[in-house]
């Protein structure tokens, strides 16, 4: 089984903000593998489907996202998947709009739902699906541009990537992540 996280925030106040992409890609994904009912387990909302054959758990954190890693680590030890075969999806805004970047490894990059995910799982090798929201305009803070919600202008542009990133998600899960890097980064 693969775990599929997508970070943001819980509740309609922060629906549509930039924050939430994560979750966005996850109920795209969801949709796909044709939408599983959630339930709620490990702090969150859990689906389970499959992609191209492969079993998945997608995961929506409720914790907050600054503290989503205990909601992922309970995710992850119940069902004993390998780090290796979980990506956590988030927005980056030191990427640009419509940038889709996956990794299998490295630092949070300011991104604190992605640091606690990392801190409570002791590890910095975790598959990571960026999507790029930046970049932060001058003269913002960068808390209150993530929790902003995207202009209407950009809302198309935001479903496009969304679309890509779930895109590239299914990707990793068929092929792995080397492989879904060659085709979307």
């Amino acid at each position: 089984m693969k775990l599929l996280v997508g970070l943001g925030n819980p509740g309609h106040a922060y629906q549509d903000t930039r924050h939430n992409v994560g979750f966005e890609v996850l109920d795209v994904l969801a949709r796909r593998v044709g939408s599983p009912a959630r339930r709620q387990r490990f702090q969150g909302d859990v689906a389970q489907g499959t992609i191209r054959g492969i079993p998945v758990l997608l995961l929506w954190p409720l914790t907050w996202m600054n503290l989503s890693g205990s909601s992922v680590l309970a995710a992850r030890d119940f069902y004993k998947i390998p780090d290796s075969d979980m990506i956590v999806v988030c927005d980056d805004f030191n990427l640009p709009l419509d940038t889709v970047r996956l990794r299998p490894s490295g630092s949070a990059g300011g991104q604190n739902g992605l640091a606690d995910v990392l801190s409570r799982l002791g590890t910095t090798a975790i598959p990571r699906l960026r999507l790029g929201i930046g970049p932060v305009p001058a003269g913002w803070k960068a808390a209150d541009f993530v929790l902003g919600k995207f202009p209407k202008a950009d809302r198309e542009r935001v479903g496009a990537v969304v679309e890509r990133a779930a895109d590239a998600a299914e990707e990793w899960v068929a092929v792995g992540i080397q492989a879904a890097m060659n085709k979307y980064n």
